[in-house]
C-alpha cells in the first residue's frame, strides 16, 4: 500500500525542514510499512508451515504402537504418545510433569530406571531394559525400554527419550508357539506310536491268519478221528465177544498185553482235551485278529463283560502274573464302540494295576473290577490294593510320556493314549486314590440304547 503525501498547504512543515526532505521522509515509511507488510505475509506462510510440520510430528507420536517418553534431566515427563496414555490409562495432561518412575508397577524398578539413565549419559548411547510398568487395570506389563539421551548445542544432556514396546502380546505370542510346537511334538510322537502299533497289528493279524488254518485241519482231523474211534471201538467190543465165545485165547491175551480197553477207555478223553485245546488255540488267535484292529474306527455294539474277561485272560495268561481278580459283572452291558480299542484300554488299566500293587513285598496283587449302569452311562471302576498314586503326580498321570516306573520300564504313553481312546468314544477316564486304600481308576462310556420290545413280546 502507498501512500500519497498531502499537499504542502494541508501539512505545515517543521521549522527548517524543507518540501524534499519531507517527501524523502515519507518515502521511507512507505518502505518500511511494505517491508512490514511482506514479513507479516511470510510470518504467516511460516506459522502454517510449522502448524502443518507440528500436526505430522502429532499423526505420527499418535500412530506409533511403540510408547514414547520425552524426560528432562532430573527424570520429569515432558512429551508422551497416544500409546503410552492407553496403555497407563491416564490423559497426556496427567502425565506431564509426573516423575517417570510413577509409571513403574513396583518400586523396585526404580534403581533399574535411574541406573539406565545413568550409563547413558557416561556412555552417550542408548540402552535397553525390561521395565514393569502398571496398565489401566493396575496389572504388571513388560515393556522393554530403549532410553537415549538429548543433548543441547553444547554437549550438555538436558533430558531423555525414552522408546518402549509392550512385550506382553510377544511373550504371549511366543508362549502360544511353544504351546503350538509342543503340541506339534507330541502328535509326532503318537503318530510313531500309532504307526508301531499298526505295524504291530499287522504282524499279528498275519500271524492269526497263518495259524487259524492249521487250527481249522487239527479241530477237523481231531472230529473225524473222534467219530473213527466211536465205529472201532464196536468193532473191538465185537471182536472181543466173538473172540471170547470162540474160546481164542492167544487174542484175548493180545488184547490184556495190549491195554485195549485201557486205550478204548482214554480215547474220549484224549479226543476231548484235543477239541478243547484246539477250540482254546482258536478263542487265542480270534482274540488276536480282535486285537490286531486297533487302529480301526469302526464303531459296533461291543459286550463289556466279554472285553473285560478277555483283557483280564490276556495279562494274566501272556504276562505269566500272580494276580487275583474280582470281577463283579453286570450281564447285559452293551457300549457302542471298537472292541480292539476297548481291549487296549482295559488291558493298560489291569496292567498298571498289578505294576502298582506289586510293587509292595509281600503283598499278592488284587483288583477289583465292577460294572454298572448309571443312567445313560456304564460306569467301569477299577480298584487295585496298590499304594494309591501320589498327590503330587495324580493331575499328570494322563499326560504323555509321564511315568513313575523305572527307565526302560514304561515310555508314560499307555494312559495318555488310553484317555485318547476314550473321549474318542465319548467317555471320560478319571483317577483318584480310594478311601480304602489304592487307586481306583473310573471308566464311563455311554450306553447303547436297549433294544425297542416287539409289541405282544
Amino acid at each position: 500500500m502507498t501512500r500519497h503525501a498531502a499537499p504542502p498547504s494541508a501539512h505545515p512543515h517543521p521549522k527548517g525542514v524543507d518540501d524534499d526532505t519531507w517527501l524523502d521522509v515519507i518515502q521511507k515509511m512507505d518502505d518500511v510499512y511494505s517491508q512490514l507488510l511482506r514479513d507479516e505475509v511470510a510470518l504467516e506462510e511460516k506459522n502454517a508451515q510449522l502448524e502443518v510440520s507440528q500436526q505430522l510430528i502429532y499423526s505420527l507420536l499418535s500412530s506409533m504402537s511403540d510408547v514414547l517418553v520425552a524426560a528432562d534431566a532430573q527424570g520429569l515427563i515432558e512429551q508422551t504418545n497416544q500409546a503410552l496414555c492407553e496403555l497407563v490409562g491416564c490423559s497426556e495432561e496427567a502425565l506431564l510433569g509426573a516423575p517417570m518412575h510413577t509409571l513403574l508397577h513396583s518400586s523396585a524398578d526404580t534403581g533399574v530406571l535411574q541406573d539406565m539413565m545413568r550409563r547413558t549419559v557416561t556412555l552417550r548411547q542408548g540402552e535397553t531394559v525390561e521395565l514393569m510398568l502398571h496398565d489401566a487395570t493396575g496389572q504388571p506389563v513388560p515393556v522393554d525400554f530403549t532410553a537415549t539421551p538429548r543433548y543441547d548445542a553444547r554437549r550438555r544432556c538436558v533430558g531423555y527419550v525414552f522408546v518402549g514396546r509392550p512385550m506382553a502380546e510377544i511373550k504371549r505370542a511366543y508362549r502360544q508357539l511353544h504351546e503350538a510346537h509342543e503340541a506339534l511334538k507330541l502328535t509326532q510322537q503318537q503318530l510313531l506310536h500309532a504307526e508301531k502299533m499298526s505295524s504291530l497289528g499287522r504282524l499279528v493279524a498275519g500271524v492269526a491268519h497263518e495259524l487259524n488254518n492249521p487250527i481249522s485241519f487239527v479241530l477237523g482231523n481231531v472230529h473225524a478221528l473222534n467219530r473213527y474211534t466211536m465205529r472201532l471201538r464196536q468193532y473191538l467190543d465185537a471182536v472181543h465177544a466173538e473172540a471170547a465165545l470162540g474160546n481164542n485165547p492167544q487174542l484175548v491175551a493180545l488184547a490184556q498185553k495190549l491195554r485195549i480197553e485201557h486205550i478204548l477207555n482214554d480215547l474220549p478223553s484224549l479226543m476231548d482235551g484235543t477239541i478243547e485245546g484246539a477250540q482254546r488255540t482258536a478263542s487265542i488267535v480270534d482274540g488276536l485278529k480282535r486285537f490286531s484292529a486297533l487302529d480301526g474306527e469302526e464303531r459296533e455294539a461291543v459286550q463289556v463283560d466279554a472285553v473285560i474277561e478277555r483283557a483280564i485272560h490276556w495279562v494274566r495268561t501272556g504276562m505269566k502274573l500272580d494276580f487275583d481278580v474280582e470281577l463283579q459283572a453286570s450281564p447285559g452291558c452293551v457300549v457302542p464302540g471298537n472292541a480292539g480299542q476297548l481291549l487296549q484300554v482295559l488291558m493298560n488299566l489291569i496292567q498298571n494295576a498289578y505294576d502298582a500293587a506289586s510293587a509292595q513285598p509281600g503283598v499278592l496283587p488284587v483288583l477289583k473290577i465292577s460294572t454298572r449302569r448309571e443312567g445313560h452311562a456304564l460306569v467301569i471302576t477299577l480298584h487295585d490294593n496298590g499304594p494309591g498314586i501320589a498327590p503330587e503326580v495324580l493331575s499328570s498321570i494322563f499326560e504323555p510320556f509321564f511315568t513313575t516306573k523305572p527307565v526302560g520300564k514304561g515310555t508314560g504313553l499307555g494312559l495318555s493314549i488310553s484317555y485318547g481312546i476314550v473321549e474318542r468314544h465319548g467317555g471320560t477316564l478319571t483317577a483318584r486314590n480310594h478311601p480304602q486304600g489304592g487307586a481306583e481308576f473310573v471308566l464311563r462310556l455311554p450306553a447303547a440304547k436297549p433294544a425297542p420290545v416287539a409289541p405282544g413280546s
